[in-house]
């Protein structure tokens, strides 16, 4: 996750708790790192570059799709996070992957070192994605792929505006910058693709993927994670008084239930895979 000094120190107390719940984040968004295996064309015995990978997700699932053969570059620019990644793949006992603590924009490799190079839900932190994405597509051999998820737009995910709808009711906060470091950065169609497009890729493709974010957590459980993973939502939770922080865990456990069925939480979600190639 390439960011400014002052992101990258609220990263670093984010990693713990990603550390923490690192298995159920896998398990949501394993159908978005299956998608974007496929639309990145990642396939066995490849080389891959897994850019802003955080605690080990998608790179270890990746180092599993290209086997023995293959391998993969893990890299983040939170220290906390690289740790955390090697960890999770001596306990998975994944071998063929290696680890850098690197920002996206000053990737210390060579040109044509990797077949592709991903990122998953990270270029939307970049501080000047257009300098990582060229990166990117300088360190993959020509005609070698690069691939980017991200999210869709805030109203078709409601894994996020449910918990965003109640915590208007409670913190004013500014309208966001639409061109600053957030979840939804890239959410307009089209968006992410002319970055890509301005850095110099050709093929560019855009691809929505529709899927279930899903888990066995309860409603109880659920807040519990939003509410420690997402740095802005702990910042806003400390500025308030416990009855409040209470009310609000109360309203965002109602509201999700509409989402649970037979003790399993699923939400609808739509997010947005941008591919393209470096000229051949």
């Amino acid at each position: 996750m390439s960011q400014p000094s002052d992101t990258l120190s609220q990263w670093q107390e984010t990693a713990s708790y990603w550390t923490r719940h690192h298995d159920i984040i896998r398990t949501m968004f394993a159908p978005l790192t299956r998608a974007l295996i496929e639309q990145a064309h990642i396939a066995e015995g490849q080389s891959v570059l897994d850019v802003a990978g955080g605690a080990g997700e998608p790179s270890l699932t990746i180092a599993e799709a290209v086997g023995p053969r293959g391998s993969v570059m893990c890299t983040d620019a939170v220290p906390e996070m690289v740790a955390a990644a090697e960890r999770e793949a001596i306990d998975r006992g994944v071998e063929n992957v290696q680890f850098r603590q690197c920002t996206a924009d000053s990737l210390p490799f060579a040109d044509d070192s990797f077949d592709v190079a991903v990122s998953r839900l990270g270029i939307m932190f970049f501080p000047n994605p257009l300098a990582g994405v060229r990166e990117m597509l300088r360190v993959v051999k020509p005609a070698g792929h690069s691939a980017f998820a991200v999210w869709g737009k805030s109203e078709l995910n409601p894994y996020s505006y449910v918990v965003t709808d109640v915590i208007s009711r409670h913190v004013q906060s500014p309208k966001p910058d639409p061109d600053a470091p957030d979840a939804f950065r890239f959410a307009e169609p089209g968006k992410l693709a002319g970055i890509l497009k301005a850095a110099d890729a050709v093929d560019v493709a855009e691809c929505v993927v529709n899927f279930d974010i899903a888990a066995p957590l309860s409603p109880e459980e659920f807040w519990v994670f939003r509410s420690e993973i997402s740095e802005s939502l702990r910042a806003k939770l400390k500025s308030l008084a416990d009855e409040e922080r209470d009310q609000i865990g109360h309203e965002v456990r109602e509201a999700v239930k509409q989402f649970y069925s037979d003790g399993q939480m699923s939400f609808p979600a739509q997010m947005i895979i941008v591919s393209g190639n470096r000229q051949s």
